[in-house]
């Protein structure tokens, strides 16, 4: 099975556990929703039956990716290329997004030598971006990779060293690392640290548990707990296998989906497997269109939709705030 060439195998849910079909339904699809460059940051905006996600950077100083965004037509997939156009927005090697408070793209761009990484605003009806966080304690961010807005409005994000890994930023200064952004106070926290690389991470629909993905050498979603703020303990929560996690997003019931070698993997909040959707090439994925009952993925190559029972956590929301 190819992600480019609009087919997929017979039967792509394989189950695990009899609790999948409550995930699944009575009957799911996974259909093609366009060819596309489709890599990182998909976000559901209800309002518009849009979906905005950044493309696969391309060879540049800096790597060129732009902020994507398709017009949806309910569920009638796939759609027609014509609906697909770039936000004309000035952001550095974007990759993770989620949906601010006030209907704004929180977008992680990892930089560039010359320009810093940092957590951005960006308006997609204007293109106007500006800049939320771009340091700690006077360092720069290394490359932040993926974001979340918790209930209290604050920005919680990932940055983990990839951009230096990859060529196009400087050395770090700092440790790769989970962070909180308070915005009210103008403060930033080390919330996670001594994960190899974390990656994506989520909240769980009351918050009350931070899942974050290291796409380092342990290939774990780890869980914490999260109190007034901060967390505490940090558990493996799954191990991922094959090929290494990146995205992640809860249902509206709190089971967790992650990307792997293989497509999205399912588990139960005490972390069973459940099943899985077979789609190599799945790199990130989120809930919405009609109901918020499909889970929109993407793979580099192309945007897919599994139309499920589950539904996502609520509107709009990838990180479980409703």
């Amino acid at each position: 099975m190819t992600v480019t060439d609009n087919r997929v195998a017979a039967d792509p849910f394989v189950t695990y556990d009899p609790r999948f079909a409550d995930v699944l339904g009575p009957r799911p699809d996974l259909v093609p929703v366009i060819r596309a460059d489709a890599h990182e940051g998909p976000v559901y905006v209800a309002g518009e039956d849009c979906l905005y996600f950044t493309t696969v950077p391309l060879p540049g100083d800096p790597p060129v990716v732009r902020v994507m965004r398709l017009r949806l037509d309910g569920d009638r997939f796939p759609v027609e290329p014509a609906r697909l156009s770039v936000v004309p927005a000035s952001t550095t090697t974007a990759n993770g997004m989620t949906l601010d408070v006030d209907g704004r793209l929180l977008v992680c761009e990892q930089g560039s030598r010359a320009a810093p990484a940092r957590i951005s605003a960006l308006d997609p009806a204007t293109g106007r971006v500006y800049t939320v966080v771009d340091g700690c304690d006077g360092l720069p961010l290394n490359s932040p990779n993926d974001v979340v807005v918790a209930s209290d409005g604050a920005v919680w994000f990932t940055d983990p060293s990839y951009g230096h890994l990859q060529g196009f930023r400087d050395e770090p200064r700092l440790g790769d690392r989970v962070y909180r952004y308070d915005r009210g106070a103008g403060r930033l926290d080390v919330v996670v640290d001594g994960i190899d690389k974390p990656n994506g991470l989520v909240f769980s629909p009351d918050e009350r548990i931070l899942y974050v993905v290291d796409s380092g050498r342990s290939r774990h979603v780890m869980a914490f707990d999260v109190r007034a703020g901060t967390v505490t303990g940090g558990r493996v929560f799954a191990r991922i296998d094959p090929g290494f996690p990146d995205g992640m997003a809860v249902d509206r019931d709190g089971r967790v989906y992650v990307s792997s070698a293989s497509g999205v993997q399912v588990f139960a909040p005490d972390g069973a497997p459940l099943g899985e959707i077979r789609l190599p090439g799945a790199v990130n994925f989120t809930f919405g269109g009609p109901g918020n009952g499909v889970l929109f993925i993407t793979t580099d190559a192309a945007v897919w939709a599994a139309v499920l029972r589950a539904t996502g956590p609520g509107p709009n929301r990838k990180e479980g705030r409703p």
